[in-house]
């Protein structure tokens, strides 16, 4: 093999790294982005829960109807967070498959340059 040749093959195998580096990089984006999502949806819940704690305490007639008020304020949001912990749960199973698969894709990748730097040096 020729010093042309290996040179070729260095540069194809750099090329491959930066393909890779910026599929990690568009990753690492997908997941910043869905997890911003799932915080601002979650916040949302709680400045919702807010409001109407702010409301029940203005429109209570009485102690009584105000601490049945919390307690029911509480039970629902408790529902609430929990049904958004699995979503969040679900969401991160799948954020580990896309960095399974690529770092699976990574790998296989590695091993092709493995053989094709072992087929430079020792051609």
């Amino acid at each position: 093999m020729s010093t042309q040749d290996v040179m070729k093959t260095y540069n194809d195998l750099t090329n491959q790294n930066v393909e890779r580096m910026n599929a990690l990089g568009e990753l690492n984006l997908k997941v910043a982005e869905r997890m911003a999502g799932r915080q601002m949806d979650v916040m949302n819940l709680f400045m919702e829960q807010g409001v109407r704690m702010m409301k029940l305490a203005t429109e209570a007639k009485g102690y009584s109807e105000l601490y049945k008020g919390q307690v029911d304020m509480a039970r629902e949001m408790s529902e609430q967070l929990m049904a958004e912990s699995k979503t969040t749960m679900a969401m991160a199973g799948e954020i580990r498959d896309d960095y399974r698969g690529w770092l699976d894709a990574a790998m296989a990748d590695l091993k092709e340059g493995n053989s094709a730097v072992r087929n430079a040096v020792t051609a």
